[in-house]
């Protein structure tokens, strides 16, 4: 077996481990020599393995201490917003907003059954280190005092402003597939242009129906998975 497909074995089994909770998040990895004598490389192989694991966000190294899981397994309720979700089981995040402004949309507003008028809100959300793991292009109504934040700006938490416009989420329908980034998408992200993320599209709408907010998101799937419920 060559080195490149032993380097990519010890990977998906490690890979496994974090993301299925047997290496829980803080978890220290055993040493490169125990991990050499485990699967039989050496110990320049677990190095790449290593160096790989950390690229895709679930480990991260550090000198003469050792590596440590970062990967965190908890479920995620993103109906109040990643920002908010986020907060709340403790990922520290950084949000970068790229657009703020009043738009008119009337492709969207057929689609949405809403007035095209909307304010078009996109922002970037970084972990703590700097990298960029998700993209979300959110649209509003612009109504009341949403028409103003363009002029005046969001508050931390975008839910907080709908709020104040007497719009409340209640219901709403959301899909997900995996999609390659655009060059736009790319440069945001600072990702490879055609690389894979996943794409969210949610439609939330108040206890009347009346249309609340669009969303799609573009989630780094390092980071990201999906976790579906069903029946009683």
């Amino acid at each position: 077996m060559s080195g490149h497909l032993k380097h990519e074995r010890i990977v998906e089994q490690l890979a496994k481990d974090i993301r299925v909770g047997r290496l829980p998040k803080g978890a220290q990895l055993p040493g490169e020599n125990a991990l050499a004598a485990q699967f039989s490389v050496s110990r320049n192989t677990v190095r790449q393995a290593l160096t790989e694991l950390g690229n895709q966000g679930l480990i991260a190294t550090h000198s003469g201490k050792g590596s440590f899981v970062t990967f965190d397994n908890r479920t995620i309720d993103d109906r109040l917003g990643w920002t908010r979700a986020l907060a709340e089981q403790g990922v520290p995040t950084v949000t970068t907003l790229v657009r703020l402004e009043l738009i008119d949309d009337p492709a969207l507003a057929a689609r949405l059954d809403c007035d095209p008028a909307l304010i078009a809100i996109d922002r970037v959300r970084s972990i703590v280190d700097g990298s960029p793991i998700s993209l979300e292009r959110s649209r509003i109504p612009a109504i009341g005092p949403l028409r103003d934040l363009p002029t005046r700006g969001t508050a931390d938490h975008i839910y907080d402003d709908l709020r104040a416009a007497g719009l409340m989420p209640e219901m709403g329908e959301e899909s997900a597939e995996l999609t390659r980034l655009t060059p736009e998408d790319a440069t945001l992200l600072n990702r490879p242009e055609n690389d894979h993320f996943l794409r969210t599209q949610r439609v939330s709408r108040d206890e009347t129906g009346r249309f609340v907010e669009y969303v799609e998101s573009l989630l780094d799937p390092d980071r990201f998975r999906l976790y579906l419920t069903f029946g009683a």
